[in-house]
């Protein structure tokens, strides 16, 4: 069996991106279609999070609120991921957001999946994300890793009958009751 030549791989930027129809990701210059549309149970799971966070969130910097995909994450010019909840501490000047989100949600489709727990997992850990939340919406269960010492420490797995407080600083967290997402 030959070996894969990377060197024929089409690499792409934030301004190839920029000019794309549909959804996509764009990870060390690597293109990821987000398509087709994730199922309603995963939306409907991502929303519920997202509001869940949302109506725990306390943080003494005003700017910092829980967002939806699509929402750009732009890491540098050759990485734009949108993960599906996010929380940003910034008030963007862009179309898109530049900082590291302390907290990163992302509920599987077959479409991602795999992308979501290698991928994205390590770049979230290479980028910082304090808690990385991945979400399997059909067997109703969470795991939440948080970074220590730069490298994820896997927390626990997480159902209807948890709940998990997210603790960022004296100044800031939020908390999450599985039985408000499942």
């Amino acid at each position: 069996m030959a070996a894969i030549d990377y060197d024929n791989f089409q690499y792409y930027t934030f301004d190839d991106y920029q000019h794309w129809e549909d959804r996509w990701e764009l990870i060390d210059g690597v293109a990821y279609a987000m398509s087709p549309a994730p199922y309603p149970k995963h939306q409907r799971v991502a929303l519920r999070i997202v509001k869940e966070l949302g109506n725990n969130l306390s943080c003494s910097n005003k700017e910092c609120e829980f967002y939806i995909s699509p929402i750009d994450w732009k890491i540098n010019e050759n990485t734009v991921v949108q993960p599906d909840v996010a929380l940003f501490c910034e008030e963007p000047l862009e179309q898109f957001f530049s900082k590291t989100p302390p907290i990163v949600v992302e509920v599987l489709s077959k479409a991602t999946a795999l992308k979501d727990v290698t991928t994205k997992k390590d770049l979230y850990e290479r980028e910082g994300v304090a808690f990385y939340v991945i979400v399997e919406p059909h067997t109703e269960i969470a795991d939440i890793y948080k970074l220590t010492e730069g490298k994820y420490q896997h927390i626990g797995k997480y159902t209807r009958e948890d709940r998990w407080e997210f603790r960022l600083s004296d100044e800031c967290g939020s908390a999450i009751d599985f039985s408000k997402v499942f």
